[in-house]
């Protein structure tokens, strides 16, 4: 019986960790030290903390987000908001995102590897879904007021069906909760283009076609070596570079951090 209830109990701790999205803080707040010189590379899980004695109001508000960003051909504008952009929420464990959707524009199919999503309609008509690990589609139609869930990891995507611009704003569970875009990670991520055409039943011209819309330009060249960086866009952080696990850039600037 004690051999039972330590297995038991063994389980239930790791299922907790496993369930946490991110460490605990170990501190009230933690406000992301920018001033050049206090951490010159950085993860998430370990951004400088500013001295508390020096925290003001002004590090817990963001305005960055009072309208759109710039459009995708598909008709799509995200402006995430982490850490680097909003300082105030480094430790807190959360992340959030302004997207705008142009009348009949399309947020691919994507999906956050370390995060659940919740998007709440702020206006316009959604086609909102997202597919199970047994491909089953949870999708309808959300309008203004209303709110769905992305749980972690699963692939999910929206459409603008209204007759006018629709704006969503989504919440994550992560300060840090990535992003794979399913066009992109396919077509453009350099998979050997032999394995694409037997995927998709799809001839060596077509495949061809689908590269050159969605590689990256890095890949594109070779000899230059794909790196992620942040490109400064304002003069928030300059001096840190983001480490990821992709060859994306993160454009980091007052309001704006775009993966592209």
């Amino acid at each position: 019986m004690y051999q039972e209830m330590t297995v038991l109990l063994v389980i239930f701790l790791i299922c907790h960790i496993i369930l946490a999205a991110d460490p605990d803080p170990v501190q009230d707040f933690c406000i992301l030290n920018t001033k050049p010189g206090s951490q010159r590379t950085a993860r998430f899980n370990s951004l400088p903390c500013k001295n508390s004695s020096d925290a003001t109001t002004d590090d817990f508000v963001f305005s960055g987000i009072k309208t759109a960003g710039n459009f995708t051909k598909t008709g799509f504008s995200a402006m995430s908001v982490n850490p680097i952009i909003f300082p105030g929420l480094n430790t807190l464990g959360m992340s959030f995102v302004r997207a705008d959707l142009g009348v009949g524009g399309i947020n691919v199919p994507h999906f956050h590897p370390r995060a659940t999503e919740i998007a709440y309609v702020v206006q316009g008509k959604v086609y909102s879904g997202f597919v199970d690990s047994a491909n089953r589609v949870f999708a309808k139609v959300i309008e203004k007021g209303e709110v769905m869930v992305f749980p972690r990891g699963l692939v999910h995507f929206q459409m603008n069906v209204g007759n006018s611009p629709a704006t969503i704003f989504g919440c994550f569970n992560s300060q840090n909760p990535g992003l794979q875009r399913i066009p992109s990670a396919i077509f453009g991520s350099g998979i050997k283009e032999e394995l694409l055409e037997k995927a998709f039943g799809l001839s060596p011209r077509q495949i061809g076609k689908m590269r050159r819309r969605f590689i990256p330009k890095e890949l594109r060249h070779p000899r230059k070596a794909p790196v992620a960086t942040i490109r400064s866009v304002g003069s928030l952080v300059p001096h840190l570079l983001l480490e990821t696990s992709s060859s994306s850039t993160l454009l980091v600037g007052l309001g704006t951090a775009q993966e592209q």
